[in-house]
């Protein structure tokens, strides 16, 4: 990560193209839509920065950003009432940094992709009178957008609903859809094929994995009838302190299983999913609708604004997902869905055609437009 005091690293003829700076941190589901959009800019000519805190270094190798800014930022922790203004603290510390970075790259825009580790460059730029948009890639606006929504130049979302967001914000809001990476946006015009003999099954648990889905699951396959278990090949995203375990279970149960803490070839395995299992993150959401895949949606049950739900259910009234609460979910439960869907290949072909017409491919260039729209 490079300080915010660092000089731009940039060559002299690269000197007269535009800068935007990316705002974004967190999680994979807010940095990969902004990744998305980085690569659209960049193909347009674009400079691109990206601004966020200290905990994404994992995720934003393959971020395509001359530098990386990285700006102090805070969550309050439900529950803690001492923690709220420790983060206002630290954010302030953070706002100070982005002053100072945007200062010396003069961005001619900042786009924000909401969470806590946006605030500090969209406050930044908005004391700077810089123009600014946000990006809400869920289905219920998130606290930090909701925040910034009333100032900043322009909004745009995911979906056609923007729930918990003013009346004025939906108003002006911007339907582009979720950016996409390249590769998931290339599996938009591949056929689905539904399960002949072989079924693959993906199992997903978002960028920082999920114990429900690492226990459960491996459960409620280990319970099917054998005849559906020989023909099962898993790929599952497995928290790294529940591996060993599903690995036993998958083992005793006579699956053909791989599993690991983090896919980075998720676009191979969506190609060749008959079926994926996962959490409903707006990232998540998006990218089946484009790739065309059905699924099992677990949304996150301690969401405060139950987010996750709202997503799963846009995909689920298209026709495209089956959605499990996590409230009262029940291994037997998840046994008897997997049992149906899995042997109803027709069924999956539906689903995935359903998907697919939910779906917005071109979200990218279309937030790319707004962006260029927006710029000074």
């Amino acid at each position: 990560m490079v300080p915010a005091s660092s000089t731009l690293l940039a060559d002299r003829g690269a000197a007269s193209r535009k800068i935007a700076v990316i705002a974004a941190g967190g999680t994979g589901g807010h940095l990969f839509p902004a990744q998305a959009l980085a690569e659209a800019l960049g193909g347009r000519g674009w400079r691109i920065v990206l601004a966020t805190d200290d905990r994404v270094e994992r995720l934003a190798q393959a971020f395509p950003a001359e530098r990386v800014v990285t700006l102090a930022s805070a969550t309050p922790r439900r529950g803690d009432p001492l923690s709220a203004p420790k983060a206002a603290i630290t954010i302030l510390r953070g706002i100070l940094q982005g002053r100072a970075a945007l200062s010396e790259i003069d961005p001619a825009v900042v786009i924000g992709f909401g969470g806590y580790p946006s605030l500090p460059a969209l406050i930044a730029a908005l004391t700077q009178g810089r123009p600014t948009l946000i990006h809400e890639q869920n289905a219920v606006s998130g606290r930090a957008n909701r925040f910034l929504a009333p100032y900043v130049s322009a909004v745009a979302c995911a979906f056609p609903t923007l729930r918990k967001a003013s009346a004025r914000t939906q108003a002006r809001a911007v339907v582009v859809g979720n950016p996409v990476r390249p590769e998931i946006r290339g599996l938009a015009y591949m056929q689905y094929q539904p399960p002949s003999d072989t079924i693959r099954l993906l199992v997903t648990g978002g960028s920082q994995g999920a114990r429900l889905l690492s226990e459960m699951i491996p459960a409620a396959l280990a319970a099917l009838p054998e005849a559906l278990r020989q023909r099962l090949h898993v790929e599952q995203q497995t928290r790294p302190e529940s591996m060993e375990n599903a690995r036993k279970i998958y083992a005793d149960a006579l699956i053909q299983a791989e599993l690991a803490p983090f896919f980075r070839d998720m676009a191979s395995r969506l190609a060749r999913a008959h079926l994926v299992i996962g959490r409903a993150g707006a990232s998540t959401v998006s990218e089946l609708a484009v790739a065309g895949r059905p699924s099992i949606l677990i949304p996150l049950g301690v969401a405060l604004d139950d987010d996750q739900g709202q997503n799963a259910r846009m995909l689920a009234e298209g026709g495209g997902a089956e959605v499990a609460p996590e409230a009262g979910l029940t291994q037997p439960a998840m046994t008897a869905a997997l049992c149906t869907l899995l042997g109803n290949p027709a069924r999956l072909a539906r689903m995935a055609a359903a998907a697919r017409r939910l779906a917005r491919p071109d979200a990218a260039e279309r937030l790319a437009d707004l962006v260029e729209k927006t710029a000074r």
